[in-house]
């Protein structure tokens, strides 16, 4: 049986031009069937598919289908399982990890993904490329080098202790790529079509910033050990178009143009779901969708100011507000799902009074219009809009008013400003701004924290060159995360992280943040990775 679709009521912002597919079906609803290309609607076009670029949520879409990792984590046990890698062993302190390599496995360029070529992969993730610009991983925590032990063995060795490094072999940062690849610079890498993975579905073709075609990958014999699925895909290719209005995602999803879309916003669900659509609110098990302060901006330099902040932010208004049941209210820096997660739901307190009180002890009063003061210069702060964050101007805007109430005055800014990148790293410009990471390991909350690392806080040694705070208490907390074995103390070290950053209010957590998708009735077989990235390898289409 084949279908056709109409295009005549949508043209997806002018972006649909092609034909669309026709699919073979079975007549039993339930077996998976080969064939058709899965239409997926996302809302901004991915930027840098470097494997550790791949937190930002489009990237991880593509390179979820065209990157294989060495383990596999099992999105409802969080076991790592074998997948490249059939078994490994690591030593008592977590220096020495050594991973036996499954034989015939091949990159799309016919190069073998053999032990060298994964040595080749974790040196440049775990040491960076200076030459070619290639950043260090976030995930990878005190790595020294790699040995080739045999074609198909591989031992990696660390500097001091990285209990996190197995789990980090699984995520989506560690998707393994082609030599071929690795030798290009950074800056060629947002072409897709220079990604040579291993993966079951290869890039076919792309329009920059507008469509990206992958077909499936017929001699792919290598999933994960422990999935049903095994061959190649059931799907015959995806296309991806880059489809920013949600209305239109919406519409074209609806009206049978669109199989499956990313970031349904929260007031669309009901719209959706009435019709019978399927909703997926995938967790991203990690920091939640925060703001992060940096205290060498001289205006949240003192505590009680920054405390008084966090005590005007009422996240519980911000969640019955503007969102669903799919989206928990905070109860900590991290997500309830996360390893290491403590309830310090306490210490969230929306206690209007206090924050006044605290800043009428910090020294701030309130002028004309209502705005504090001190020294002659306004409470008057202001913050970027995050794009890849649900509602997250409406969140800011909200956080605004209530920041109002005592005084304060949060100026949101567009995320759509040239200039974004650059006053992100500058805490004269943005003495806030918005974090969020999801990792279903507890290294996450270092990967958002340490100066080394995402650095929200911007300090000295981090993303600021000029950044003259630093916390050493703080930093030696989130070493201890990443280098303690001991299962127990490295969750203590997590709730302490959490502690202290809630204590020196250096955070404000809102929200615990799903991916949240939609997909047609006849879409079956959708599956997610550990923190929410979609994997369309077992993916088909029903009759319809």
């Amino acid at each position: 049986m084949t279908i056709a679709r109409n295009l005549k009521t949508l043209t997806l912002l002018g972006l649909i031009s092609f034909a669309l597919p026709q699919a073979a079906f079975s007549a039993e609803e339930n077996k998976p069937v080969q064939g058709g290309t899965l239409i997926y609607l996302e809302q901004q076009a991915h930027t840098n598919l470097y494997p550790p670029a791949g937190g930002f949520y489009p990237n991880g879409g593509i390179l979820n289908q065209i990157t294989d990792k060495l383990t596999y984590q099992n999105p409802k046990t969080l076991q790592v399982e074998p997948w490249i890698a059939e078994s490994w062993t690591v030593n008592d302190n977590a220096t020495e990890y050594t991973f036996k390599i499954r034989k015939g496995v091949t990159f799309s360029d016919g190069t073998p993904l053999d032990a060298s070529a994964v040595a080749k992969n974790y040196d440049t993730f775990g040491l960076g490329n200076k030459e070619l610009k290639q950043p260090a991983s976030e995930v990878i925590n005190n790595y020294d080098h790699s040995e080739v032990v045999d074609p198909y063995t591989v031992k990696f060795y660390f500097k001091k202790s990285s209990p996190g490094f197995l789990q980090g072999t699984s995520v989506i940062g560690s998707g393994l790529i082609s030599p071929k690849t690795l030798a290009l610079p950074f800056d060629q890498l947002g072409d897709a079509t220079k990604i040579i993975g291993s993966g079951p579905f290869v890039v076919e073709s792309e329009t920059l910033g507008k469509q990206l075609e992958l077909k499936a990958r017929a001699d792919y014999n290598w999933g994960p050990a422990k999935l049903e699925h095994q061959g190649r895909a059931y799907l015959d290719g995806i296309k991806y178009i880059i489809t920013g209005e949600d209305s239109v995602r919406i519409g074209a999803l609806l009206s049978g143009q669109a199989d499956f879309i990313r970031q349904l916003q929260a007031y669309d669900e009901k719209q959706v779901s009435d019709q019978n659509f399927a909703i997926y609110a995938a967790p991203t098990r990690g920091v939640n969708d925060s703001v992060a302060f940096r205290p060498d901006n001289p205006l949240v330099a003192d505590i009680k100011v920054r405390q008084a902040l966090l005590h005007a932010t009422d996240n519980k208004e911000i969640v019955d507000t503007l969102f669903s049941a799919n989206y928990p209210q905070a109860k900590s820096i991290i997500s309830s799902a996360a390893a290491g997660y403590a309830d310090l739901s306490s210490k969230l307190s929306y206690d209007p009074a206090l924050a006044e009180k605290l800043l009428d002890e910090a020294g701030w009063t309130k002028g004309s219009g209502g705005v504090r003061q001190k020294d002659g210069k306004p409470l008057a702060l202001a913050v970027y809009e995050s794009l890849p964050q649900p509602q997250n101007k409406a969140v800011l805007q909200l956080v605004a008013q209530q920041w109002a109430k005592i005084g304060v005055k949060l100026q949101v800014l567009a995320g759509t400003s040239g200039s974004l990148v650059t006053d992100n790293v500058d805490p004269a410009k943005t003495p806030l701004v918005v974090a969020e990471v999801g990792r279903a390991d507890p290294d996450v909350i270092k990967s958002q924290f340490y100066p080394k690392n995402r650095d929200a806080l911007l300090q000295k040694g981090g993303l600021n060159p000029k950044a003259i705070f630093f916390d050493e208490k703080l930093n030696g907390i989130l070493e201890t995360v990443a280098s303690e074995t001991d299962s127990t103390k490295r969750l203590a070290a997590s709730k302490a992280a959490q502690e202290y950053l809630l204590d020196q209010a250096y955070v404000i957590p809102f929200f615990e943040e799903p991916q949240v998708f939609a997909g047609a009735p006849y879409v079956k077989g959708i599956a997610f990775e550990a923190v929410g990235r979609p994997a369309f390898y077992s993916t088909w289409l029903a009759e319809h």
